[in-house]
């Protein structure tokens, strides 16, 4: 049996409402991006120099508990990614693991349908073989209780990109 899933930047909407007012309620200043290389949780891109981004707190479980009516509870962390200050492109709805933000270490970390955690997969997989994080995810979601899963950066702990069971 084949799993599928969707890779989810964040919302258009979503984002919208981060600039003006992010998730800790603040508001945040853009700024100029000198060398680029910012992970955009927006496009699912690194940044380029020049470009006006904006660092701001993000709470990922807040809107998938939201659309399934999940209650998270203390999972529901919160931390700081990076957007374009200004509407930007975006990234196709189901699209594939954003290989260009893939770095080597990242943590899988499955969720169920509540929102608790209830697993976390360490994978170490250089970015030009990027594309084996397409099997690891299947290896998590063959799990039926899984329901989402986040990857995050080992060192920083950051949000990258949410992967919802279709």
């Amino acid at each position: 049996m084949t799993t599928t899933y969707e890779v989810r930047a964040i919302d258009p909407t979503v984002l919208k409402r981060l600039r003006d007012r992010d998730d800790a309620g603040r508001t945040r200043e853009p700024f100029t991006d000198p060398e680029g290389g910012a992970p955009l949780r927006c496009c699912l891109r690194h940044s380029e120099p020049g470009e006006r981004i904006v660092l701001v707190s993000y709470a990922p479980l807040q809107r998938w508990a939201s659309d399934t009516g999940a209650e998270p509870g203390p999972y529901d962390e919160r931390g700081p990614v990076f957007v374009h200050a200004e509407e930007c492109e975006g990234a196709a709805s189901g699209s594939a693991y954003p290989v260009e933000l893939h770095g080597a270490r990242r943590v899988l970390r499955s969720y169920d349908a509540r929102g608790h955690i209830i697993g976390g997969r360490l994978i170490e997989i250089p970015k030009e073989r990027a594309s084996e994080v397409d099997h690891a995810l299947s290896a998590v979601f063959a799990d039926p209780d899984v329901a989402l899963v986040h990857v995050r950066a080992v060192e920083f702990g950051c949000f990258m990109v949410e992967v919802r069971r279709r």
